[in-house]
């Protein structure tokens, strides 16, 4: 099918996927993790494929470590992926929700009530898990989607998508093209232009990816470019547990968008805790960057070139600050808006880093690999989103629906109420 008459088919989907029960659509979601499952072996096999082919654009520095790490799947994640899918089951249907309800005047009830967005384009890089988590996010929110993933998943992308959608056909009510996978850098482009019938893109992956996707097209664009997270250790923080903290920060999965980048220490305590971070780093191989201040206790470490820098790796970067607002100050200069957390025992401290750090995600005396839609219970999410518009932070269900007006009548006309025959009463109904 040309692109075109895809992308014309999947927008004619969500019209139908609006009427969809949710008996319906959990059952479609039941049907994709128990073959997901039952396939497993096969989507394995797709992957080793995919691996052996990206090591070679690794050797080659077409891809990042960081990239790599990202493709890969594992038993661990299998599980992760399967059992995000039934946690969406379990989730409330986002769709029709009476978000509020306002009595104009007798018999002129006006709704605000939740619906889907329409249909989402989702381009994104290694990470094969994203297409199981957004398909069955948009199916659960009656969206239809388009998908386009790089060339170094290919062969567990078409896996994973040949799954869900003999899954969709096997349930007679699922229109056709709800959920679609497009392959070249030919249909970026084209896709981009179409603004007439895609009503959201998301990315995910680099800056690279996200910036140039920003500037080439008119549609919506929900996501983040960077994910430059902070940890500012106050001088009032339990030294023992922020230790801990900074480990899994960086270390539990130093790849992802939510792994700490900088490490900011309160000049009070930074001697000693730069020197107890300094053990615990090397220990696990985490390499790390300095400023002067930093140097001077920890001569043997790196210098940091750029405070905006992403590593994605097992690298982390160290800056002594005079005391919390310094803190904030420089959080919200060189962050990216995504997720930061302040490790103290001071309530008035952190009461100021929640208010005056400006981040989706803001957090006290826990780590930064916390912000994300499984764990903050979405059940998966499409995506983390900087965006000060309709959704911040993990987008799961509600971040993939909008809302219209519904205004039930009995024949009034505007006339009346302009020539003052009859007057608004403007009560909100509970």
């Amino acid at each position: 099918m040309e692109l075109l008459d895809l992308v014309k088919s999947a927008k004619e989907s969500t019209y139908k996927l609006q009427s969809l029960s949710s008996e319906i659509k959990n059952k479609a979601l039941s049907e994709i993790a128990k073959n997901i499952e039952k396939r497993k072996n096969e989507i394995f096999e797709a992957n080793d494929k995919d691996l052996e082919y990206s090591k070679e654009l690794l050797n080659k520095n077409k891809i990042s470590v960081s990239m790599f790490n990202r493709l890969k799947l594992d038993e661990n994640k299998m599980l992760d992926i399967i059992s995000g899918i039934r946690d969406v089951i379990k989730l409330e249907d986002p769709i029709n929700k009476i978000l509020a309800q306002t009595e104009l005047d007798d018999n002129l009830i006006l709704k605000k009530v939740s619906c889907p967005i329409g249909l989402i384009a989702v381009i994104f890089e290694a990470r094969p898990d994203v297409i199981s988590q957004i398909s069955s996010l948009c199916i659960k929110s009656a969206n239809a989607v388009i998908l386009k993933g790089g060339r170094e998943g290919e062969n567990t992308n078409k896996m994973i998508f040949e799954i869900i959608n003999e899954s969709l056909n096997d349930i007679k009510e699922f229109p056709k093209n709800s959920v679609n996978l497009i392959f070249s850098r030919e249909d970026i482009k084209n896709i981009l232009s179409m603004d007439k019938y895609i009503d959201l893109i998301i990315p995910r992956g680099s800056n690279d990816l996200v910036q140039f996707i920003k500037a080439n097209t008119n549609i919506p664009v929900l996501g983040h470019s960077d994910g430059i997270c902070h940890l500012y250790i106050d001088e009032s923080a339990n030294i023992e547990k922020a230790l801990k903290i900074c480990l899994d920060s960086k270390a539990q999965y130093p790849s992802a968008c939510n792994s700490v980048e900088t490490i900011l220490i309160n000049k009070n305590i930074a001697n000693e805790f730069l020197n107890k971070l300094y053990s615990l780093f090397k220990e696990n191989d985490i390499k790390m960057n300095g400023d002067e201040e930093v140097k001077k206790i920890l001569s043997d470490i790196g210098k940091v070139e750029d405070w905006h820098k992403e590593y994605g790796d097992k690298e982390v970067s160290l800056k002594i600050v005079e005391n919390i607002e310094d803190a904030y100050k420089h959080i919200n200069k060189f962050g990216s808006h995504h997720t930061d957390s302040i490790i103290s025992e001071n309530k008035e401290n952190i009461e100021k880093f929640m208010t005056f750090v400006d981040s989706a995600n803001v957090y006290s005396n826990t780590s930064t690999r916390f912000s994300d839609g499984f764990r903050y219970g979405f059940g998966a999410e499409v995506g983390i989103s900087t965006n000060k518009t309709h959704a911040r932070g993990p987008v799961g269900l509600e971040g993939l629906t909008i809302y219209k007006y519904k205004l039930f009548g009995n024949y009034q006309i505007v006339n009346d109420y302009t020539t003052h025959k009859k007057s608004f009463k403007h009560k909100k109904i509970k």
